[in-house]
């Protein structure tokens, strides 16, 4: 089976579509405040112009923000943004645009500040992978061109992405919010890589993706889950002992690389059950089991329910 990349493994496995909110134009001082997101649903908010701070008092973080920062909460977290000079915020107003969606201003000239808001949704069961292996809160920057490589870096291409964004947000070209939507799903997979090749990943996936030791065994799973992967195997894979890279792989991941396998497993599983007409066994064959009684444990254990309850449960939201 030819390798392929662990980003585009996990974009193919999960289904991600994004949806604009809100384009804020303010002049400070402002605030902006989000309560706490659906289960399935990642805020973000892509800085154009201006600075701004946002504070997770959940995960306990306060970031600093400038233009070109993008910021996402995979787990949804309430969540606060200000222009950090702690005045009372100065009221908005709130219209709709002929592309549909909403332009919140105030009549302040100071400090002018500009973002676009929206989520992301990830289709169940997916969400619980996405929750459980990034960050409550991931900032990444879009930068210029690599001219040392002659290519462009993931932040790079991110800054090109953010031009086409605040053009079809100050627009009101046919189709713009259409547009908009796509290139939300587009942002998703762009910050995940952005933050995988950064120098200071998060910890989770991102880290041990981004980890130039330990990016093979991660590809390994990702391209091959139904395989019985051993630890020995793994490490080998990386030039490492079994007991160095179970080591490794638990410090950056906070996870066993066996946990990491199931996870995988199941997420494809719960994407065959949708199928008409694909059997449980073949479900447990395709994923690397042998019993379809152990399959079910694992499936239940993992997901909270039955993959007979699932498969019902797929069916009725068709």
């Amino acid at each position: 089976m030819p390798q392929i990349d662990w980003l585009s493994r996990l974009l193919q496995m999960i289904t991600v579509t994004g949806r604009i909110e809100v384009r804020c134009a303010y002049g400070a001082p402002w605030r902006v405040d989000r309560g706490p997101s659906a289960t399935c649903e990642i805020p973000y908010h892509v800085v154009l112009k201006g600075t701004a701070v946002v504070e997770n008092p959940k995960a306990k973080t306060v970031r600093e923000l400038a233009a070109g920062d993008i910021v996402l909460l995979p787990h949804g977290s309430p969540h606060v943004l200000h222009d950090g000079s702690g005045n009372a915020a100065v009221p908005t107003q709130q219209h709709f645009t002929a592309g549909g969606w909403v332009v919140s201003e105030n009549d302040s000239r100071d400090a002018p500040f500009d973002m676009l808001c929206g989520h992301l949704v990830i289709a169940p069961p997916h969400d619980r992978l996405i929750r459980d292996y990034l960050p409550a809160d991931l900032v990444v920057r879009a930068g210029e061109d690599d001219g040392e490589t002659g290519g462009k870096t993931a932040s790079a291409e991110l800054a090109n992405l953010m031009g086409l964004m605040r053009r079809e947000a100050t627009g009101d070209k046919a189709g713009g919010y259409a547009i908009l939507n796509a290139l939300s799903s587009a942002l998703f997979a762009l910050v995940l890589r952005a933050a995988s090749e950064s120098d200071q990943a998060p910890a989770g996936l991102l880290a041990l993706a981004g980890h130039a030791r330990l990016g093979p065994a991660i590809s390994a799973m990702f391209t091959d889950p139904a395989r019985a992967w051993s630890l020995p195997e793994l490490g080998g894979l990386c030039g490492m002992s079994r007991a160095t890279f179970a080591r490794h792989f638990q410090d950056k991941l906070g996870r066993s690389a066996a946990d990491l396998l199931t996870d995988i497993r199941m997420s494809l599983a719960a994407n065959e059950l949708k199928k008409p007409g694909v059997s449980t066994e073949a479900v447990a064959d395709l994923v690397g089991y042998q019993s379809v009684a152990a399959f079910r444990r694992v499936f239940a254990a993992t997901m909270g329910m039955t993959p007979g309850q699932w498969r019902r449960e797929a069916a009725d939201a068709r």
